[in-house]
Parts: structure tokens; sequence; C-alpha cells
């Protein structure tokens, strides 16, 4: 070794080595990664803490890249950015961050294989070959690696096995229940789908206006105090995904704690045990080694391919995609690499394709239909919604669900601005929805966002002249506007029946305001005065999202009929 700053290592005179080989450096033996060969000199990225490193020490190299040990066990638990447990290790993390990837006591356990293939059978890459009943709230399904192909010579009996145990040979090939996948490389298909099909989050103001489709990626700019990490743990919570990969980039270690304490409380609805058991959490916060943030992007979305070749459908939820970001600026600046745009390097928009690029709906090697859909949170710097990670991401991005720093001050969230997010598959998710039973869906959804603009402009024209000053249709656009925003748009996280909404439930509480809208202005056209109509007790239709339950559409179009009588009495 002859150089050391921060993370840039330099080491010179190590024979044969090659692109992202993993070196082991010092006498701590620190995980450090080959971004640059020179010669004989080699510029590498150190993933752990450097202190004490110095001029004349031992690199090793591993013959290996950067890779996350895949097996039974992830699920409920907590990782670093390198894919180490966390949920093992002491209280007080050194530095150095001790252990490996092959921790003790993971690779003590024992899991029980349970045999599904007939031995003597062909198989190929993705057929499923067992089961691990025993590993989390989803069924761990045991598969013929990728490449992998040719007669089942032998299949292991049900019986209790570790992590680096043979449960099958296929062909001269020994396949055990675990293994390790490169993280930066992707994990092979068959093919990839144009998805139709919506990831319904929970949240009405997403699934009614901004939809994400499965296997597609989204990106949540916001400024500090946005909302943005409560959004996303409502997602996690509530999304209605197989399994959820949470990815604590450089963010704070209490709302991580905060995310695995929710996850580990909230009761899964559809397993009857806790959420936290189809969940992985990859932490790496701001007060572990930067450089390891830049790898757990990639260690989380390599968990999701991992379970997306067993045919489920994956969220990964990264936060933040700016910390991220972050620690390429730094590295780029140490490694004297020509600045971009605000000190970025100059490959941050193909840094960033990369990862999102990941998403997408599949039909695995195993012939199931199957995905992975990215959500990434920006942490835009003073709240600047044109610096480049934010303005990159949008590029790569199929939904976006911009924070407005107004909104959230107003105590209105999910604080998801309706005039700067965009969803680019509303319209095929539309037809979706026609075909699935849930008529009206994209008209109801043009229609809510042409009140929503509407009132916009009237409201500016009101605070010049005077909402008394408007005509009455004009100012029951305003009243439509207050209670979309108020009663449909508006969500409450902390409460048992609104943290969560089904899509029924928010399709007729649309559809409540805006017959409430209609009856209205059919009053203003009977000659019925607009402040009358203002004055009248609107409390059930802004009541309604607290005082139903979070699938009771039913209640909610009971209240529609009583509040439509009630504005029929109206004089």
């Amino acid at each position: 070794m002859v150089h050391v700053s921060g993370p840039l290592v330099e080491i010179e005179g190590v024979d044969g080595l090659s692109m992202l080989e993993l070196i082991a450096v010092g006498p701590r033996r620190i995980s450090a990664e080959t971004v640059a060969i020179t010669g004989t000199r080699a510029t590498l990225q150190a993933y752990e803490y450097t202190g004490g490193l110095k001029a004349g020490d031992v690199a090793a190299p591993t013959g290996g890249e950067l890779s996350g040990l895949m097996g039974p066990g992830l699920l409920g638990q907590v990782f670093d950015g390198l894919m180490r447990p966390l949920s093992s290790a002491p209280m007080w993390l050194t530095p150095e961050r001790s252990g490996s990837a092959e921790d003790p006591t993971s690779l003590a356990r024992e899991w029980t294989f349970q045999p599904e293939a007939v031995p003597g059978t062909s198989v190929s890459s993705g057929d499923v070959l067992g089961t691990v009943p025993d590993s989390g709230s989803v069924v761990h399904r045991v598969l013929v690696p990728a490449g992998v192909s040719g007669k089942l010579g032998w299949l292991a009996p049900k019986s209790r096995v570790h992590l680096f145990d043979t449960v099958a040979v296929v062909g001269d090939h020994e396949v055990t229940l675990a293994e390790r996948c490169p993280v930066r490389r992707p994990r092979p298909f068959r093919t990839r789908h144009t998805s139709t099909e919506p990831l319904h989050t929970g949240q009405r103001v997403l699934d009614l206006m901004f939809p994400v489709a499965r296997g597609t990626a989204a990106a949540v700019p916001g400024g500090f105090g946005t909302g943005k990490t409560m959004m996303l743990q409502q997602i996690a919570k509530w999304s209605d995904a197989d399994v959820i990969v949470y990815v604590g980039c450089g963010e704070r270690g209490n709302e991580m704690a905060d995310v695995l304490d929710g996850l580990s409380q909230l009761e899964d609805g559809r397993t009857g045990g806790k959420l936290i058991d189809r969940t992985v959490i990859i932490a790496n916060t701001s007060n572990m080694p930067m450089m390891a943030r830049e790898a757990s992007i990639f260690s989380g979305i390599t968990v999701a391919e991992y379970y997306r070749d067993m045919g489920y459908d994956v969220v990964v939820i990264a936060d933040s995609t700016s910390r991220w970001a972050e620690a390429l600026r730094e590295f780029a600046n140490r490694n004297g690499d020509l600045p971009a745009e605000e000190g970025y390097p100059a490959n941050l928009a193909s840094e960033l394709a990369s990862f999102y690029e990941r998403a997408g709906t599949v039909t695995t090697l195993g012939g199931k239909t199957a995905s992975v859909t990215v959500i990434g949170a920006v942490s835009p710097p003073g709240g600047d919604m044109t610096e480049p990670v934010t303005t990159d991401s949008q590029r790569f991005v199929r939904s976006l669900w911009m924070l407005d720093r107004d909104l959230a001050y107003s105590r209105h969230y999910p604080a998801v601005s309706w005039t700067s997010s965009f969803a680019r598959d509303a319209e095929a998710l539309g037809t979706w929805h026609e075909a699935n039973g849930q008529s009206g869906w994209a008209a109801r959804r043009a229609r809510a966002a042409t009140l929503l603009a509407q009132a916009d402009q009237l409201a500016e024209l009101a605070e010049i002249i005077g909402t008394s000053s408007l005509p009455g249709h004009e100012r029951m656009v305003l009243l439509g506007g207050r209670l979309l925003r108020d009663g449909v748009l508006m969500q409450n996280a902390l409460s048992a029946n609104d943290g969560f909404c089904s899509p029924e439930k928010g399709a007729a509480l649309l559809d409540l305001v805006l017959d409430v809208v209609d009856a209205c202005q059919r009053l203003v056209e009977r000659g019925v005065a607009a402040t009358t109509i203002e004055r009248a007790d609107l409390g059930l239709v802004l009541r309604a999202r607290e005082e139903t339950g979070p699938a009771d559409a039913a209640a909610v179009k009971a209240r529609s009929s009583e509040m439509l009588k009630a504005l029929e009495a109206l004089q």
C-alpha cells in the first residue's frame, strides 16, 4: 500500500488484479474494492474505517467480487451495507466493524430442508428443488442456480441442514442451501415485461392520483421536514408486496430504529404474524463508513432479485439516494476526478440508471412472473429541486412523488404536490382498473386532477379580489378543492382507520367528494346562495376517512347518500 486518503487507498505491485475485485487491506483486513488499475498501481475504494492504515501495509487480493450471502435467515434481520449481520452484532460497533458476512451464528444455525423435486428427473436453472418452511413468513424456495441444468442425481431428504451443506446434486454440480451473489451484477432472468398492474401502497394520494406499476421505479424528492421517511415507512407497512427490502442509506440511526420498531410491532394482515417477518433491513446510517452507503443500495437490490427469482413481488425502499450520491461525490473528489455539476462525478446519471434499471417485472428462469419495484427517496440540500440527483432521478423513474414544503408546514400529510408530481403509467393502469372491475377509475382521476388545478387557480384570484367576489359556481370549485384535499388526499399515518386505505375505500371517498361538488353546483344553478352552501355542515365528508374502517367502502357510500339528502334540503 502506498497512499491512503479517507476511503481512497492506492496499492502497488499486486499482480493479477481485476476491476471490482475485493481486496483485504492492512492488518485488520478491511474490505476494499478495485475501482481503477493503471499499470502496476491500483486505486481501491475502502468500505470500512481506514484509520491506522499506513504506507507499506499489505494488500491481499481475495479473487472475488463484493458479494452477499443469500439464503434462509434474511427475513426479519438487519444487515449493514456489506450484508454483514447487525442483529447478532454487539451493542457498540468498533470503527472497523468486526465480523464477516459468514457470521458464526448464522453458519451454526440449522434449517429444515423439505424436498420438492423428484430425483432422476431433468431440472434446469430456476426450478424448485425444495423449500425451507422455518425461514420467515414467506416460503423460502431453494432453486437450481443460474447456469446449472441436467439430471437431478441426488436430493437431500427432509432434514436439518446448515447454510453450506449440499442439498442436491445436479449433473456434476453440488447445490448448497445458500449462495454468494455479487451485488453489482444483476441476477439473470428470461424476459422482461411491460408492467400494467398497480402496486397498491395504501396511501390514497398515490393510489388514486399518482399510481406506480409493479416492476417500475418511483422517486420521492422532498426537503427536510416534508415527511419522506414517514411516507416510506407507510409504504413499507401497507403496500401489497410479498417481501419488503428497506435500505437506510446515510439516514439518522433513530429513524432506522423507528422503522425496525414499527415493523416489529405491526401485525401482518397476510400472515397473521409480524410484518418484520417478511422484511429485510439494510442499515448503513450516517455514523457508519461512508463508502458502505454506496454498496448498500446494490446489496438491497440484490436481496430483492433473490426473492424475485423465487416468484415473489418485492419492493425496495432506498432512503435516501442523495446520501448515496454524496458518497460517490466524496470518493470522486479524493480521486481527483473532474467534478461536474455541484461537485458530483460526471457519471452520476449513469450510476443512478444502473440502480433504477434493476427494477422490473420479469419471467424468472423458473418460469414464474415476479417483480422488483424500486422507490428511492431524494433529499435535495436546502429543498432545491433543481439539484442534480433530483433532476437525474426524474429521467429514470415512472412515478414522481414530489413533496411540497408548504403542504408539510400546513400539516397536510402526505405532502405530495399535485402540481409537480406525475405518473407516466397512469393511462395503462387506468386500463387495468377498468378491466378489473373498477369502472370509471381513469375518469374519476381526471376529474379530481382538473378540480385541484381549477381550485388552485381560483385561490390565487381569490387572494386578490376576495372569495365573496367570485361567482357561485367558482366558489363551489374552491369548496370542492378543499374537500378533496382535506377529505381524500390528506391521510393520518397514526390513525388505526386512516393509516391504511384500501383501493375500494379510496374510490368511495373520491366519489363522495365529487358527488357533493356536483350537488353543490346544482344548488347554485337553482339559485341557492353560495354562502348558504358554504355554511352547511360538511363534516360527514371531512370525517369519513377517519371514522370509517380502512376497507369500509360501504360506510363511505352510506355517508354519501346521507350528505346528498342534507344538501338537497338546503333552500
